[in-house]
């Protein structure tokens, strides 16, 4: 796309900063960093005009319809699904639908292009159409990454959309920043720069966001495996954006969270029992689960309380799980 190419001569211009700092990858500088972000631009096309209206409601059965609302970026909005039944916000839909036997209704107020800075603005709009939405779901982040947005007024905008839905009791889950080092077009050593920013933020994304009392998922490199071994599967065609399968993908990570926050999932399934200490599952603190979900896709983060208490002598305590080492029914 036309914006991640700009945004890359952006990213290569911050990673000139770094390198004047005497912080490069293995000695290497800006120069070759430049170069780089200017061959990515030439592959990375822009063949959508955007994202497919996915807005309405989905499932057949009977009752009043469960209400999600969807905010966030291009991936959010489903850029580079072929139609509306394949962005995340309509798959989360059709599981939740499933699940609980009740109809869906989707808003999604996602923007291609969007920053965390938007989402203050898509949530105003969301609640003018929409007075109580049962869950909302986030994805953000790519964006701030590529147009080098300072972490810290990033996860600030981040934090105060969620505390804001948190007042209404609207329960959230937040999918962090995905690594965009693993986005094949772009090539050594920008990509090593694009997978740590994205870490470094989706770590800051999952503090602040547990903090303000949400569920983060973490997206990591959810699609790398499989990116690298069938590409013209998981990615569309401007090589970017996750295709219909890789959309798919990703809402499976997390269809199990969104599920438990509004406890559709029937006893001794998905729901919140106890911790799995085999699969790293536990309560520790804060900071340190969001570092090991950053590395981790899948993984779920959540406040968590120990004898009553939400924070520790290091901080506030987290639930980290990993739904998706369970035996989940991609949908």
């Amino acid at each position: 796309m036309a914006e991640l190419g700009r945004a890359l001569g952006r990213a290569a211009m911050g990673a000139a900063g770094t390198a004047a700092a005497g912080v490069t990858i293995a000695g290497l500088g800006y120069g070759l960093i430049q170069a780089e972000a200017k061959i990515t631009r030439r592959i990375v096309g822009n063949p959508f005009d955007g994202a497919p209206d996915d807005d309405g409601v989905y499932g057949a059965a009977p009752g009043d319809p469960v209400q999600l609302l969807v905010l966030g970026d291009s991936t959010a909005a489903g850029m580079g699904a072929d139609n509306r039944y394949q962005t995340i916000g309509a798959i989360l839909s059709t599981g939740l639908a499933a699940i609980m036997g009740r109809p869906v209704e989707l808003t999604n107020e996602a923007v291609v292009g969007a920053e965390s800075s938007d989402l203050s603005a898509q949530l105003s709009r969301a609640l003018a159409r929409v007075d109580r939405p049962d869950v909302a779901v986030i994805l953000v982040g790519a964006n701030d990454v590529t147009h080098k947005i300072d972490r810290a007024v990033s996860v600030q905008h981040l934090q105060r959309t969620v505390r804001y839905l948190r007042t209404l009791d609207i329960p959230v889950v937040v999918g962090t920043c995905p690594d965009l080092g693993t986005v094949e077009p772009v090539p050594f050593p920008l990509n090593k720069l694009l997978r740590q920013w994205s870490r470094e933020l989706a770590t800051a994304q999952t503090v602040a966001a547990v903090e303000a009392g949400a569920r983060t998922v973490s997206l990591a490199d959810l699609l790398g495996p499989e990116f690298a071994a069938s590409p013209k599967i998981m990615f569309s065609q401007d090589r970017f954006h996750p295709s219909p399968a890789g959309y798919a993908r990703v809402a499976s990570a997390l269809l199990p969270s969104v599920a438990a926050e509004v406890d559709a999932w029937p006893e001794g399934a998905e729901a919140d029992t106890e911790p799995e200490v085999g699969l790293g599952e536990g309560i520790g603190a804060l900071d340190d689960a969001a570092e090991r979900a950053a590395s981790s896709p899948g993984t779920e983060v959540g406040p968590a309380e120990v004898s009553g208490r939400r924070a520790g002598p290091r901080g506030p305590w987290a639930m980290l799980r990993r739904r998706g080492e369970h035996q989940v029914t991609d949908v």
